[in-house]
């Protein structure tokens, strides 16, 4: 079950829009929503939680909640407006339809917005992405640069970066061999491309699991809970060595 004692209520979201929602941002000269999770220190280093292709679900938010439990200020920003699908095909719509250059700027209003907070402790925020965000995980830190201390991408698909030049964070991947979505040669294509531009190899830890492991309400049927500790086990250690 979704904790949502570590969060913070503020007004004006919209009537149409996701009940996860808690918060509005600045982006662009517009407005983005997201769900912010604090921890019970009240501060913490800042992290971006970005969604699967499912929208910003339950699930996403739990997993916001999770990194407060670590110490984290968490926010879950909503890249979908609001909706959330309800089967393979539709979320798959729904990411082929995505406004990505939008979805970049509500990235980046996000970081800016975390980074705002006094909350949030340091210069530098970290990015975690599953799926689909796997992949926006990975373009945020491309994007934002030094802002970006560590960036984790759960079986990323869709839009990769294009080049990784301006990569400074710390990478870490997780790839499941039994992937049915990506092709079985994502992890040495990254791995190529990261450190060509970079000058530095990410870390690629590989799960005999299928894609989504980690999602718990197993849409797909391929969540894995041994793998799933595992690799959240990784991934807060990750962000501890190199975010605090």
């Amino acid at each position: 079950m979704n904790d949502r004692r570590n969060t913070e209520e503020e007004p004006n979201v919209p009537e149409h829009s996701n009940p996860v929602q808690n918060v509005t941002f600045a982006s662009n000269g517009d407005k983005a929503y997201g769900y912010l999770a604090l921890p019970a220190s009240g501060s913490g280093p800042g992290l971006i939680v970005i969604q699967e292709w499912w929208g910003l679900t339950g699930h996403i938010a739990h997993m916001a909640d999770r990194f407060a439990g670590e110490g984290y200020v968490a926010l879950a920003p909503d890249l979908y407006g609001g909706a959330t699908a309800h089967d393979e095909g539709e979320a798959l719509q729904m990411l082929l339809e995505i406004p990505v250059d939008r979805a970049a700027r509500d990235l980046r209003g996000a970081v800016d917005y975390l980074l705002s907070r006094d909350q949030v402790v340091g210069e530098t925020v970290a990015v975690v992405g599953f799926c689909m965000g796997g992949s926006f995980a990975l373009q945020l830190a491309v994007q934002e640069g030094e802002k970006i201390a560590a960036a984790v991408a759960f079986y990323p698909i869709g839009y990769m970066p294009d080049a990784y030049a301006g990569l400074q964070a710390h990478v870490l991947i997780h790839i499941p061999d039994g992937d049915q979505i990506n092709p079985p040669t994502l992890a040495e294509e990254l791995n190529e491309k990261i450190s060509a531009d970079t000058g530095t190899q990410p870390e690629i830890d590989h799960y005999p699991a299928g894609h989504a492991f980690l999602n718990e309400e197993d849409l797909l049927g391929t969540y894995d809970a041994e793998q799933a500790k595992i690799a959240w086990e990784r991934t807060v250690a990750f962000l501890r060595a190199h975010l605090g």
